[in-house]
């Protein structure tokens, strides 16, 4: 990667914040042919039958949806409806007459608080199996195909399916005590302090605590949200993992840094292990993290990271992934889905930093890549560059741009590989892929919702040979999945 002190790689963001999303693509979809007779704050008794693509539990009263937060498959609940909508309600557990068998007792003291996991209160391997079936549920929404004749695999797993996360993002607030650094409360706008998040690496709680200290000592200025004033306003951290390497970055409100010295001089006594600190300007009033400037305080500008074979220099905006230990599973799965055998011309669409694309590059006779975003296509080069991988060629631009052009060149490719941000792929780069028509097409999708409205639009021309869903963020209702797509020979 690029030595510049002002990078800003961030590629599409899909890396979930972790914590409450939003509930209303599936409510959306939920039909119902009946106005519910329920009224808010009604106590009634429900039945759950399965997992929401959220993590809550699913019954239906009076032939009505209703979401149940915290409630498992299989249970029998009293039910107060706090939400009534003329295709779907929602309601909070009162009273649980019947307790799942796999109901189990949450690790973290906060959780029903903080709301970032979602399914800590259900055994893991069960997690596994309903994971599965909210990608059967998505598919049977959004798709014609005979489900039962698909070939839907078993959801791919942890062995320890705890701190797992090697980068945290935390906003700053205090109350009348101490700074505060954590995540809004599930439907509320109250920072919930997290002092010891249980799928965070050990390594990003350490130093987030101790900076809170240090901020706290120093009298730094922290920001308030509701009056718009202030400095400090998150702290980033992120660990290699095979590294050990530990990333700090501090994102303010503007540039000027009061008692920086301080700061650093500080965060070297109390924590020696912090190669990297940085600081990033965001002075926007946005729910987006980082602004575009970030300024190099001490130490490294980059931290190291390891997947494989590959090395990575990560920079404090370079979108990686979140997992490292289910990244190499999942990027082996995309290696075994796409059947290379050193002859064929592979496309990695949506590239980002070209990752997914170096991961194969070995098994191919030439790998493509295309991105939007400028800064990720000269990562991506020049993460290509340092493997010593010459089959490699990445463009700025969109896909359905370069795949047109390439084949009046006379380049054609075999496979394409797509991972597409949670919005799913653009229907003009679909529309593309139907012109093309490559043999096989590999989707990596981190939502099944839109995974199975592409794999639709898709159908006329191809066939799902099998789809292998990948647990990238144990304890939340995220699933990723790996589709095989092969075209349809008439």
């Amino acid at each position: 990667m690029a030595n510049q002190k002002q990078k800003h790689t961030q590629n599409k963001q899909k890396e979930p914040r972790f914590q409450n999303q939003s509930q209303s693509n599936q409510r959306n979809d939920q039909r119902s042919d009946k106005t519910s007779q329920l009224q808010v704050g009604q106590e009634f008794p429900l039945t759950i039958k399965r997992l929401g693509i959220n993590g809550e539990g699913v019954g239906f009263f009076k032939k009505q949806t209703v979401f149940v937060q915290g409630a498992l498959p299989g249970e029998i609940v009293v039910a107060e409806a706090t939400k009534v909508q003329n295709n779907f309600a929602e309601a909070k557990v009162k009273k649980i007459r019947q307790k799942s068998p796999y109901r189990v007792q949450p690790l973290c003291p906060i959780y029903e608080e903080c709301g970032g996991c979602q399914l800590q209160h259900l055994d893991y391997k069960q997690q596994l199996k309903e994971k599965r079936d909210i990608v059967i549920q998505a598919l049977e929404r959004h798709t014609n195909l005979n489900i039962e004749q698909l070939d839907i695999r078993e959801t791919i797993g942890m062995e320890n399916p705890w701190g797992y996360r090697n980068k945290s993002q935390l906003q700053v607030g205090r109350d009348e005590q101490k700074v505060l650094a954590g995540l809004y409360g599930l439907n509320s706008h109250k920072l919930i302090d997290i002092s010891d998040c249980m799928v965070q690496h050990p390594s990003t709680n350490k130093v987030t605590q101790i900076v809170k200290q240090i901020l706290e000592d120093l009298n730094v200025p922290i920001y308030n949200e509701k009056k718009r004033k202030g400095f400090v306003r998150t702290i980033v951290t992120r660990v290699g993992f095979a590294s050990g390497q530990i990333q700090l970055v501090l994102v303010t409100t503007k540039r000027e840094f009061p008692e920086v010295d301080n700061f650093i001089a500080e965060v070297n006594k109390r924590l020696p292990e912090v190669n990297s600190i940085l600081q990033n300007v965001n002075g926007d009033k946005t729910s987006i993290i980082f602004g575009d400037e970030t300024i190099h305080l001490q130490g490294e500008e980059f931290i190291q990271e390891t997947l494989g074979d590959l090395s990575f220099e990560l920079s404090a905006r370079a979108f990686f992934q979140l997992n490292p230990v289910q990244t190499v599973k999942l990027y082996n799965e995309v290696k075994k889905a796409a059947q290379l055998t050193g002859r064929e011309k592979l496309v990695d669409a949506y590239c980002g930093v070209g990752t997914i694309g170096l991961w194969l590059a070995k098994g191919a006779s030439e790998i493509r890549g295309m991105d939007t975003i400028e800064d990720s296509i000269v990562d991506a080069r020049e993460n290509a560059a340092k493997h010593d991988l010459e089959n490699t060629y990445y463009a700025v631009g969109k896909a359905e741009y370069w795949l047109p052009k390439w084949e009046k060149e006379g380049w054609h490719p075999d496979v394409i590989v797509v991972d597409p941000p949670r919005v799913g792929c653009d229907q003009k780069f679909l529309e593309t892929v139907l012109k093309i028509k490559p043999k096989r097409m590999v989707y990596v999708s981190c939502n099944p919702s839109t995974l199975a409205k592409d794999i639709q639009f898709l159908g006329e021309a191809y066939k799902v040979e099998y789809i292998q869903p990948v647990d990238m963020f144990p304890h939340t209702a995220h699933v990723e999945c790996v589709v095989l797509m092969s075209r349809v020979e008439k």
